[in-house]
């Protein structure tokens, strides 16, 4: 099977055991990831009964990156939940049950105890918060670390739809605070808080302590929006496909990582 990017995350993590940013990478990716939960019976409404195994370790749920691999593990038809990865860590965390990632099947075979996806849950649960400020000065981005340019990159890479560019810029305020702004062009109605989120995790999970990037989302007709794109580092956000514009109108249960599935 084709490598798949939790398998590079995970390499990346075992070649530096040390390296605080190669594991919080992996951990955002896992998060990220849509992963196939196997359970015990087909899901009923908004709760689910994952298959649970006691290790030598604890007790742990299984899931798995591609349907593929649920299959190789389980060599024959078995019920599964397609969730992202923060959805069913919300759902195992504080529930005394780890996770399981491809064993027997991958290169990214894992076991993360309860105690990580207690503090992945809780991580995922950050949320940004609003202020108003007024920007005096606009220029270009200067002095950002370059694992938080590649951050921005890889979170903004999968906000397929969401908004057609993002713009970062260091800028001013007129209250004397400095800093770096990252701002969206023309994004779709209603994702504000979910791109904002997403920059705020970008940084968290890059291993550097920066501070914050604020983010904003001015109109096409706003002059501030002309001055920032003449002198930002321009990130394109993909295009959705048909697929997957269809996805993010869906209410499937379980699909909000605020409100995770029931387990039983």
């Amino acid at each position: 099977m084709t490598e798949t990017m939790l398998d590079r995350a995970h390499e990346a993590m075992g070649t530096a055991p040390d390296d605080d940013a190669a594991r919080l990478r992996f951990y955002e990716r896992l998060a990220d990831a849509e992963l196939y939960l196997l359970l015990e019976t087909e899901p009923a409404d908004e709760t689910i009964a994952p298959q649970v195994f006691a290790l030598e370790e604890g007790r742990f749920a299984l899931a798995f990156d591609a349907e593929e691999r649920l299959a190789d593990f389980t060599g024959a038809p078995a019920p599964y939940a397609a969730l992202p990865g923060r959805v069913i860590a919300r759902a195992l965390a504080g529930e005394g049950i780890g996770l399981g990632l491809n064993l027997g099947v991958a290169p990214s075979s894992f076991l993360m105890p309860t105690e990580a996806l207690g503090w992945l849950a809780g991580t995922l649960d950050h949320a940004p918060e609003r202020a108003e400020a007024r920007i005096t000065s606009v220029a270009a981005p200067k002095g950002l670390p370059e694992a938080v340019i590649s951050a921005l990159d890889a979170k903004l890479a999968g906000l397929a739809g969401l908004a057609r560019a993002a713009h970062l810029v260091a800028v001013g305020y007129r209250d004397g605070r400095r800093g770096h702004l990252l701002a969206f062009e023309t994004a779709a109605e209603g994702a504000e808080a979910a791109l904002a989120k997403a920059v705020s995790e970008a940084l968290i999970f890059s291993g550097v302590e920066l501070g914050e990037i604020d983010v904003a989302f001015p109109g096409m007709d706003d002059p501030l929006t002309a001055r920032i794109a003449r002198v930002s580092l321009r990130f394109d956000l993909p295009e959705p496909e048909a697929e997957a514009m269809q996805v993010v109108t869906s209410t499937a249960p379980g699909m909000d990582p605020a409100n995770p599935p029931k387990l039983r």
